[in-house]
């Protein structure tokens, strides 16, 4: 197979920009009944082939071979689990918890209840019991899947939820109150009549973060899947499939630390990744930058889903990777947070690959993004409105401002053709004020908001500014911290950073940086005597200059401040709001000014 497989570089020379043809022509073809485990497992599973194929390639840290589960066993073991969800009163459009991490068991658990027509709901097995109970709550669980790892923090709230009915333990050994999975499958049949959804019909149930009031579970349709799929393609160099020659047959490895529990590691990673038929590597351990490329090298990876808080780790662990190990990358994607042009160059030189930068929200996932192989990535852009998706910048009104005006990404609910965009997700559970507010204009012909400003130039690319609350003014001018951010990173001393306002009389606020120390130099820092005098006055010095060289005078740090690491949502994310909110709090304590204009 592979003798008879031409990898991407290999393929024919394309125009330097196909993306004015491609962006045009494409238009969506949207079945009305649609389920995402018959696309994912259950058509790979019937024919005898395919069947064979490696769907999970289960790894763990102590586990000496990796364990291969082909899209037979999968479906199979779906079909026994969807039996016994049925036996256990779970209906249609029910909304059963996932919380699990990446093993063949999620993929299973996943593939169950969507063949169901019920609802799965991926809760992080990084939740504590208060994150766990109001989810299970809200949402009216009537079922939790659990592991050995992550049964007992359900547990713990079980009694707080009255809807959860049953809590099913996939692996390991439990109480009496929970369904015994490895000791009830036996006896449970591998096959299983699937129930027959409309494209429209809920699928996933996913809880956005919260990062402003209490989080919103954003309902997910299965056609939106099909709405991911441009997107996924592109920015994974055509992954799956060559589009010059549909004989040649497909190579590509996926992996992703990005967790199963979120629209990263789900609609990202997991779920296209089986659409294609492709095998998906699930790492049941914590990341780690050496781990990382070790992972990439031993399953020969092609394809990956890398947030750039990965790749700045891996950028410091390891500047130059290609000289300690073999790699066999053809496409990174990246999301979460800006790039930036450090990380950019960074992969371009040293892995070999440019990166694709990609935008999107859990509402409305993969509508921005590049294709390195199909149109031009510029270093430190979010990129182009992918096929399929019409995006522009908006004011406050809900128009579209001119190139190079800030404004709000948006997108709309039908594309260039006048169809219905299928990315969009149905609403938040039991919320509808808050589905409202999303969209401006009619609810059926709308702008959905997207609440990250951005800068459109003539040809479409979109260069992120930040959140709409992470910006800030300081003495008049409009602050974003992504630019800071990213000229910190360049510098040998940092691993990452954070830019907040810092509340100030005179200026309303003056730019702030948390910097966590790349790990040589935070060796260093520790062996001083007197940490603050010697080593870091003339750090802050040297970094205050560093910014200051390459940004306008007003942007550099005024103040800089390293800690060990910053805060981080469980998908990734710098939480800029809790350093912002503990600036504030310091400056109240202060008796000086505790907000920021």
């Amino acid at each position: 197979m592979a003798s008879q497989t031409r990898r991407v570089q290999d393929s024919p020379p394309v125009p330097a920009d196909a993306y004015a043809a491609l962006y045009h022509a494409f238009r969506w073809h949207v079945p009305p009944r649609f389920n995402i485990a018959h696309a994912g497992v259950r058509r790979w599973a019937v024919k005898k082939a395919t069947a064979a194929a490696v769907a999970i390639i289960e790894d763990r840290p102590g586990r000496p071979r990796p364990r291969r589960y082909t899209y037979g066993e999968l479906a199979d073991e779906a079909n026994r689990l969807s039996n016994a969800l049925r036996l256990l009163g779970v209906q249609r459009g029910d909304r059963v918890a996932i919380v699990l991490p990446q093993r063949f068991e999620t993929a299973v658990a996943y593939m169950a209840v969507l063949q169901l027509g019920a609802v799965a709901m991926p809760l992080s097995q990084l939740f504590g019991p208060e994150a766990l109970e109001y989810r299970l709550q809200d949402s009216a669980a009537s079922v939790a899947l659990v592991d050995d790892a992550t049964g007992p923090g359900v547990l713990a709230v079980r009694g707080r939820c009255p809807a959860l009915r049953h809590v099913v333990g996939l692996t390991g050994a439990f109480d009496v109150d929970v369904v015994d999975w490895p000791g009830a499958r036996e006896g449970l049949r591998s096959r299983f009549e699937a129930v027959d959804t409309a494209a429209d019909d809920p699928a996933v149930l996913i809880y956005t973060s919260g990062t402003t009031g209490n989080p919103k579970g954003a309902l997910i349709p299965h056609r939106a899947l099909i709405g991911n799929l441009s997107g996924f393609v592109a920015s994974q160099n055509w992954f799956g499939f060559d589009p010059w020659d549909a004989r040649a047959q497909s190579e590509a490895v996926f992996w992703s630390p990005a967790d199963w529990a979120w629209t990263g590691g789900l609609m990202d990673a997991l779920l296209p990744t089986l659409y294609f038929g492709r095998p998906i590597v699930a790492w049941h351990g914590r990341f780690d930058p050496l781990e990382a490329f070790a992972l990439l090298q031993r399953h020969r990876v092609t394809h990956t889903f890398l947030f750039p808080t990965a790749l700045k780790a891996m950028m410091k662990a390891v500047p130059e990777p290609r000289r300690r190990y073999r790699l066999r990358l053809q496409a990174i994607m990246s999301a979460g947070e800006a790039v930036g042009d450090a990380v950019f160059a960074y992969c371009r030189d040293q892995l070999g690959v440019t990166v694709n930068e990609m935008f999107g929200q859990t509402e409305i996932n993969y509508v921005v993004g590049n294709c390195a192989r199909l149109w031009p990535a510029r270093p430190g852009s979010m990129g182009r409105a992918y096929p399929g998706h019409r995006v522009a910048v908006i004011d406050e009104a809900g128009k579209p401002v001119p190139p190079g005006t800030v404004g709000e990404v948006a997108v709309h609910r039908r594309d260039v053709h006048g169809d219905p965009d299928p990315v969009f997700f149905l609403g938040y559970w039991g919320n509808e004020a808050a589905t409202r507010g999303k969209f401006t204009g009619d609810p059926a012909d709308s702008w959905c908001r997207t609440g990250d400003l951005a800068v459109q130039d003539a040809d479409g690319y979109l260069w992120y500014q930040g959140r709409a609350d992470d910006v800030f003014k300081s003495a008049g001018y409009r602050i974003g911290p992504s630019e800071i951010e990213n000229c910190l990173v360049k510098h040998p001393a940092v691993a990452n950073a954070a830019v907040v306002p810092k509340p100030d009389a005179e200026r309303g606020a003056v730019v702030k940086a948390y910097v966590v120390l790349a790990p040589a130099w935070a060796e260093r820092r520790e062996r001083c005597a007197d940490p603050a005098t010697e080593f870091d006055a003339p750090l802050v010095a040297e970094l205050q200059q560093h910014v200051r060289g390459q940004l306008a005078p007003y942007e550099y740090p005024k103040e800089i401040e390293f800690i060990d690491a910053l805060p981080m949502t469980t998908t990734g994310k710098v939480q800029r709001r809790v350093l912002r909110l503990q600036e504030e709090a310091r400056a109240r304590a202060a008796g000086g000014p505790s907000s920021v204009p």
